[in-house]
């Protein structure tokens, strides 16, 4: 990497990262010695088949899980060296999560469901702020039910950035829906990156996707197989897969 880019500080420094599961008396290697950086305002799409190891490096990244070896810098501090306290609060005040299923309460409203996280973190925005950015305002008192689905992977990205968290990390969050609805998620996350400046990482076994990131990291079998930038961003409204 030259230019810039390659003297500020990444948001994220991965080095060297393995990790293995025991199942049984087999040892299962999900990641094969990954290196990879993450930088401020940088949308970021990893791309693989399911094993391929995205969703352990993403859980990684984002205080979830720990490495079995290797090293995970945030802003400078070493965060795969931090014990369970120091991860939760680093999940809780730096990282939004959204995953594939959206995993909103059935009996709190959008607006409420928002509230859970900003009740908890230090410098929330309110709820329906939040909700404004991905275009729910008119659906804030509905409950998850009255949604589609589409809606509620949006109030779930709301809940995420209402933490003003330092990056977003998004595992497979258009994989339950069609592609029109898929768009419309793809949009709010684009949104939140732009009008935000919000380092995010978006993994995905849709090679669609990619066009829309920055830089595009390809894993294959626990490792990192490529690396490619797009010289230009297509807009989430203009994919089709």
């Amino acid at each position: 990497m030259s230019g810039p880019e390659s003297t500020m500080q990444p948001v994220f420094e991965a080095r060297g990262l393995t990790k293995t599961y025991d199942m049984g008396e087999v040892q299962v290697h999900a990641l094969r010695g990954v290196d990879l950086r993450l930088q401020a305002s940088e949308f970021l799409v990893l791309l693989g088949p399911s094993g391929s190891g995205k969703s352990t490096l993403l859980n990684i990244l984002g205080g979830l899980d720990t490495p079995t070896s290797g090293s995970v810098r945030y802003r400078g501090g070493n965060l795969s060296g931090a014990g369970d306290a120091v991860r939760t609060q680093y999940r809780r005040n730096h990282v939004g999560f959204v995953f594939q299923f959206y995993n909103l309460i059935p009996s709190l409203t959008a607006r409420e469901n928002v509230a859970l996280v900003t009740e908890i973190t230090k410098d929330p925005m309110a709820p329906p702020e939040a909700l404004r950015l991905v275009g729910l305002e008119e659906r804030m008192d509905h409950f998850p039910a009255q949604l589609s689905g589409g809606e509620q992977q949006r109030v779930a990205i709301a809940r995420a950035i209402a933490k003003r968290p330092d990056v977003l990390l998004c595992d497979e969050p258009t994989g339950a829906l069609d592609i029109r609805t898929g768009i419309v998620v793809l949009e709010a996350i684009e949104r939140i990156n732009r009008d935000l400046g919000t380092a995010t990482a978006v993994i995905t076994h849709n090679a669609a996707v990619a066009s829309m990131a920055d830089r595009v990291v390809h894993l294959l079998d626990g490792r990192i197989t490529d690396e490619s930038r797009n010289p230009t961003k297509t807009p989430a409204r203009d994919l089709r897969w």
